[in-house]
């Protein structure tokens, strides 16, 4: 077994206006996006770095889904300023594209060539990643998502992507909307699920962080919906997420991932959304493989299952995860998004190209199930 529990942690509000003292002297690249700067989330952090007297060059060109295009620019941007580190500040897009910056910069490897897995084998920037959603895990694991030719992801994954720190400011993430706090909540359930029941690489550390992340979200999403400012919920979904990070970095995700990229792909459907949207649908694909952990997880998250027997408690894990994303206000049909029956040849020949992810699915998923999968979730 091998496990890496990657960057340096630091918790706490206000902590995201401390980073000076973590990097080396000189310019930053602060990668961030138009949102972000829009709600003032980033000004704090930036105003600390100046003020420590430090050149700051902000580039908020990050799009969701980032392009292999805006990759490229944010790395001629840091090259330009002669930048010495790299800040990822905001979602799972804003972190992807710092990471694989950072790592260009560092290295002077092109980004044609880093693909995969274990590609990148150069050395990189300094780097800090502080998200300012509580579900994608991105700060914690060493991964990239790449859209390239518009609608294809593709995957930078290596060590070298992992950040030096990663920041857990709750106070960023308390003026979030209520639809992105329910999105990003259910993205890192999704995470521990799908790595505590990965056919690959499953390991005692990564289970044990899967269930104390589900515990902490399944505890919490309601909390922060109802009442966004609470900071200690919003803490506790920050850490949920990051160890549910930590999780699917070393027993990595399945299937719902695999079906969920074409939607974000094609139909520019958030991530978490996605991933929300085929998650039911995937675990009961997975049931007859998966019900003794399923049964586990079902009584992690609706704790009046534990007297149940094992298919009683899986399919509780089904109903208890449809159940919150319904009440978090999340839509839970593909129609909901722009996909119609005409669109199900696409998305499944799509899915198929997530070969990467859907060999950990502890079922097989070939393209026929993933047309009735996506046709079960219209």
């Amino acid at each position: 077994m091998r496990f890496t529990y990657g960057p340096k942690l630091i918790v706490g509000a206000g902590s995201a206006d401390e980073m000076d003292a973590l990097l080396p002297a000189g310019a930053v690249l602060f990668v961030t996006d138009a949102g972000v700067r829009g709600l003032g989330l980033a000004d704090s952090a930036i105003a600390a770095l100046e003020a420590a007297g430090r050149t700051v060059l902000v580039f908020d060109a990050v799009e969701a889904d980032p392009s292999a295009t805006t990759v490229e620019a944010a790395t001629a941007a840091g090259r330009s300023a002669g930048a010495v580190a790299v800040i990822g500040f905001g979602g799972g897009s804003p972190m992807d594209v710092a990471k694989i910056a950072a790592y260009l910069l560092g290295s002077g490897d092109g980004l044609d060539t880093i693909y995969g897995v274990d590609q990148a084998r150069g050395a990189r920037l300094p780097l800090v990643l502080v998200p300012t959603t509580a579900g994608t895990g991105s700060e914690a694991t060493p991964v990239a998502i790449v859209t390239v030719g518009g609608a294809e992801k593709k995957g930078v994954v290596a060590p070298a992507l992992y950040a030096d720190y990663a920041i857990l400011d709750a106070a960023l993430t308390a003026g979030l909307p209520a639809h992105v706090t329910a999105a990003t909540g259910i993205d890192a359930m999704v995470h521990a699920i799908e790595a505590y029941t990965s056919a690959r690489l499953k390991n005692p550390l990564s289970d044990m962080l899967a269930r104390e992340a589900l515990g902490l979200i399944a505890a919490n999403l309601r909390r922060v919906i109802a009442q966004g400012d609470d900071l200690a919920a919003r803490e506790a979904m920050l850490l949920g997420a990051h160890l549910a990070g930590i999780a699917f970095a070393n027993a990595p995700v399945a299937g719902v991932h695999a079906l969920a990229y074409p939607l974000g792909g094609h139909f520019h459907v958030p991530h978490g959304l996605s991933n929300a949207l085929m998650l039911p649908h995937v675990l009961r694909h997975n049931m007859a493989a998966a019900m003794p952990l399923y049964a586990e997880l079902g009584a992690i998250i609706d704790p009046a299952l534990a007297p149940l027997g094992d298919q009683a408690r899986a399919q509780g894990l089904v109903e208890a995860v449809t159940a919150l994303a319904l009440d978090c206000g999340l839509p839970d049909r593909l129609r909901a998004v722009g996909v119609t029956e005409d669109h199900l040849d696409l998305l499944s020949g799509e899915a198929m190209k997530q070969q990467r992810l859907l060999i950990n699915n502890p079922c097989p998923i070939d393209e026929e199930d993933a047309r009735r999968l996506y046709a079960a979730a219209l």
